[in-house]
């Protein structure tokens, strides 16, 4: 018997027809005589119907009554799903994350975990229940409910996973699985039987949508053997098959992984580049530059300073695409003037494309492979950010969808690859 725990979003939770298919995926898990975690997202498009009438109240709402009102999507979510579960006759219960506790720090809207506390959950699995708790959401050291920010079901998941030592954690979704880019962009696209911690990682943090990007790096420093899988699958696929299927992410050494020097290309619109002309380069200048950006709590991405001519530079970086206007007004009143730097440009119509693999740390030519193909599309590259397991490019945002079809054909992504 193993300890499992399954993670279902907001589409898998979207109606009560859905619901009744957790509930009968999850029966079959339990009848096979696994101990079974459910940790649900509120109701499809629940949390910003909730958000959306604190707004029509007030536009300055506090963070923590934020918090108050958009944790109660998930509370309906378990209510529903238990009340689903024991009506097929599977004894069911469902808690909080106050209940359980899970503990977070207090930043309202996006707080982080500290501690969960496991002793209630395993007493009701060891009663043969199937245990349901909310995700998105914990209680601070002061008894206030605390959420984790978009996209935090997957956190909560992982995290109940790592806490309970699960022997899986399944993440059902819309889609069955991780592709090697995105399907809708590239029709050839490959779902990928296993791809490591590392590299789900960056495919979550370039712009891939399957997985939040903080559950991976949870995953990755607990280890707890996570896999995607489809919820829109028939619900009664037999566990041994469905327990083979979707995409397993897994440590790096593990024996059965795909050698594959590049596993994936990702992309994101979610970027504007700024460029501060005629820059004096000197010691301290890019804190001069990035420090007003950092205390405006700006997260900057790629950066780029051209060589010096006559003791002056040109300094470029990358800014999430909400806060561009923000960021090119902080620059124009702190750094313009105090500096005297030359014009301050900015292009919002940029987006970044990058090829992603662990494979890339011990194989030479990913970059000119990369940079050949786009070159033979014409594809002008900004800017160039690497690591060890990834190389990204900042171009036009008008190419993005030739550059990720060039990159997956020259990678040759589309192809099955050989343990």
């Amino acid at each position: 018997m193993s300890l499992i725990v399954q993670k279902y979003g907001g589409t898998s939770m979207g109606s009560i027809e859905r619901i009744r298919n957790v509930a009968a995926r999850a029966a079959k898990w339990h009848r096979a005589g696994h101990q079974v975690v459910i940790v649900p997202s509120a109701m499809s498009g629940e949390t910003n119907r909730l958000l959306d009438l604190a707004q029509q109240i007030s536009e300055h709402a506090s963070r923590r009554e934020l918090d108050m009102i958009a944790s109660t999507g998930e509370q309906v979510s378990v209510g529903l799903l238990a009340i689903a579960l024991q009506s097929i006759g599977v004894d069911a219960i469902s808690f909080t994350g106050w209940q359980v506790p899970v503990r977070t720090d207090n930043a309202y809207g996006k707080a982080r975990i500290e501690s969960i506390e496991d002793a209630r959950v395993r007493a009701e699995l060891d009663a043969g229940r199937v245990v349901i708790v909310t995700g998105f959401q914990g209680v601070d050291t002061g008894g206030n409910i605390t959420t984790l920010g978009r996209g935090g079901s997957d956190t909560s998941a992982v995290a109940v996973a790592a806490a309970l030592g699960a022997d899986e954690c399944q993440i059902f979704t819309d889609v069955d699985g991780v592709y090697t880019t995105d399907p809708r962009v590239v029709a050839d696209a490959r779902r990928l039987a296993r791809i490591t911690f590392e590299e789900m990682l960056e495919m979550a943090s370039l712009g891939s949508k399957v997985l939040q990007s903080r559950s991976v790096e949870f995953a990755g420093k607990y280890q707890v053997r996570t896999r995607v899988l489809s919820s829109l699958t028939p619900p009664d696929i037999p566990v041994e098959e469905e327990a083979r299927s979707g995409t397993l992410i897994t440590i790096e050494e593990d024996d059965n992984m795909e050698k594959a020097v590049v596993s994936g290309i990702a992309f994101s619109r979610n970027a504007a580049k700024i460029t501060v002309m005629n820059v004096p380069d000197r010691p301290g200048i890019a804190f001069q530059i990035l420090g007003p950006i950092a205390a405006a709590n700006i997260e900057v991405d790629v950066i780029i300073q051209n060589q010096s001519v006559g003791g002056m530079t040109d300094f470029s970086f990358t800014v999430p695409h909400t806060e561009f206007k923000r960021a090119l007004d902080i620059l124009e009143r702190e750094v313009r003037g105090p500096l005297g730097t030359g014009d301050i440009v900015g292009d919002p119509d940029i987006c970044k494309v990058s090829a992603v693999g662990i494979g890339m740390s011990s194989h030479a030519g990913v970059a000119s492979t990369m940079f050949g193909a786009l070159y033979e599309e014409g594809i002008n590259i900004q800017m160039i950010s690497t690591s060890e397991i990834k190389i990204s490019v900042v171009i036009a945002d008008k190419y993005m969808e030739l550059a990720v079809r060039a990159l997956h054909k020259a990678f040759g992504l589309e192809q099955e690859k050989t343990a």
